[in-house]
């Protein structure tokens, strides 16, 4: 039997999420997902945060605790760079997922199991991967648990054959997934007493089969060291960069913009041959032998040779290059199945005009100067825009689709304020007109002005209130307000709001 080596890179949600980023060494971190924790670094655990917990029992646990948001695509694109590196010294490896992966032993290359683990943690702490840790085991379940119990930098291995005796004593929690049918069968077995793996193990294969089912059959010849599963090799993507280089090397754009066009078109060909489209690249030029300049160009669609000729172009216009330029290299940073950017059958989608115009004038001014506006989760107007660089995918800080109490009932006004405007509303008698603390108001709405140049309007409909009552465990931004529509005897309507009995505007509808 061939044995299995697995490499483990504990917290690699928080590896991913602070690199090249502003954290401090040693500073808490953790990693949220829907609310609650899903990774943490070892200085936030030292202070008590946990997985599953929710992000202000966390808070309250460390306040000086350091949060990202869970990205799994930048997890995998990051662990992508330990994948390379595991392959330039053993071949054939198999990711399970971001931080974990698996690989056979290459034992007699490098003299030994314990001797290949040594290479394989020397390598990765070279690249900068400074937790790794090596578990070697006859099968793949006991030898990620073999690497959860070895120590930084360090392979624990298990003799051949000795897998069932070094889970025996492991608890049946390592056999929790984290998917539906394993946690409940977890749960119940230690509610049945059997919270050691040898004493599940010591069932009747039969027994557990009947009673639960072919997922609890599985679990079961896991804890017993019966393994089976092969660890199938990953196929080592394809090289996709394309590189022109120039001989002798060129100091005109036009000649190199020229030059560049027929490699740009085998560039987008290969991918159109595996499917594929690019939306995001990597621009390389070279100039006396080193990268002179360098640019991530993102597209809202995808790249055709036309418009990689363009980044070219604008990216040597933009660029200070005293020498001649060597080479240009092509690098698809972001690639996407060509399915999912088809043209619709009765056309549609953007203007092509308009995105080289605005691509072009992002060249100059910075990536992050120009945006588009998007709708997030919110229950105020002004709370569900959000702003995203031109060509960038709309990752919205707030899901869409959760429920938000007191949110402003549909149509949604055409005009949002950027700044509320200072309102009055006032009843028949002239009297302010505000809301109490049930949420009742304290007088029917009878004028009103809604910005603070505009005459005094009789109110010819009105629908409210919404009372809101925001972030009310944090004394510093809890907000109660109410909002109300308001329709003048003109004809326009207005979204407004009362706080602390003063009123004002949020938004028109046109």
């Amino acid at each position: 039997m061939s044995r299995i080596l697995v490499l483990w890179a504990p917290d690699w949600p928080v590896v991913a999420a602070t690199a090249g980023a502003d954290v401090p060494a040693g500073a808490p971190v953790a990693v949220l997902a829907n609310g609650q924790v899903l990774a943490c670094s070892q200085a936030a655990r030292a202070d008590g945060v946990r997985r599953g917990m929710r992000r202000r029992d966390a808070q309250s646990r460390c306040p000086e605790l350091v949060l990202r948001d869970h990205q799994p695509d930048a997890d995998a694109r990051s662990f992508e760079e330990v994948l390379a590196a595991i392959e330039q010294v053993a071949p054939g490896v198999a990711p399970l997922r971001p931080g974990l992966c698996a690989l056979h032993v290459p034992s007699r290359f490098y003299g030994g199991e314990a001797e290949a683990g040594a290479v394989l943690a020397e390598h990765l702490v070279r690249l900068g991967v400074w937790d790794v840790r090596l578990g070697v085991a006859d099968g793949l379940f006991a030898a990620e648990q073999a690497a959860r119990q070895a120590s930084a930098q360090d392979s624990l291995v298990v003799p051949v054959g000795g897998s069932p005796a070094f889970l025996r004593d492991l608890p049946v929690d390592v056999l929790d997934t984290g998917r539906d049918q394993p946690g409940e069968i977890v749960g119940l077995l230690r509610r049945m007493g059997l919270t050691t793996l040898g004493a599940f193990a010591a069932l009747s294969a039969a027994d557990v089969h009947t009673r639960f089912g072919s997922e609890g059959a599985l679990l079961h010849r896991l804890a017993a060291g019966a393994d089976a599963q092969p660890v199938s090799r990953r196929q080592v993507p394809p090289e996709l960069a394309a590189t022109l280089a120039f001989e002798p090397p060129l100091d005109r754009v036009d000649q190199i913009a020229f030059s560049l066009r027929t490699t740009a078109e085998h560039f987008v060909a290969d991918l159109a041959d595996r499917g594929l489209v690019c939306t995001t690249v990597r621009i390389e030029i070279d100039a006396e032998g080193q990268v002179a300049s360098t640019r991530r160009w993102m597209h809202p669609r995808w790249f055709a040779a036309a418009d990689l000729v363009d980044r070219v172009r604008w990216q040597l216009q933009a660029a200070t290059i005293d020498a001649p330029v060597d080479a240009v290299r092509l690098l698809p940073d972001t690639l996407e199945p060509l399915g999912d950017h088809a043209e619709s059958l009765f056309g549609g989608g953007p203007d092509e005009r308009v995105e080289r115009g605005v691509a072009r004038v992002q060249g100059m001014v910075g990536h992050d100067a120009v945006v588009q506006v998007q709708v997030q989760g919110g229950r105020g107007s002004r709370d569900r825009h959000l702003l995203v660089p031109w060509g960038d995918k709309p990752v919205a800080a707030r899901a869409i689709d959760q429920p938000w109490p007191g949110t402003v009932p549909p149509p949604a006004p055409a005009t949002v304020f950027e700044r509320p405007q200072e309102a009055w509303v006032v009843g028949a008698e002239g009297l302010p007109v505000g809301v109490t603390g049930r949420g009742v108001v304290t007088g029917e709405p009878s004028r009103f002005r809604p910005v603070p140049d505009a005459d005094w309007l009789p109110v010819a409909s009105w629908a409210g209130p919404w009372p809101v009552d925001e972030r009310w465990w944090d004394v510093a931004s809890s907000r109660r307000i109410a909002r109300f529509q308001v329709v003048g005897v003109d004809g326009s309507a207005w979204l407004m709001i009362v706080e602390d009995g003063r009123w004002h505007t949020e938004a028109r509808y046109d």
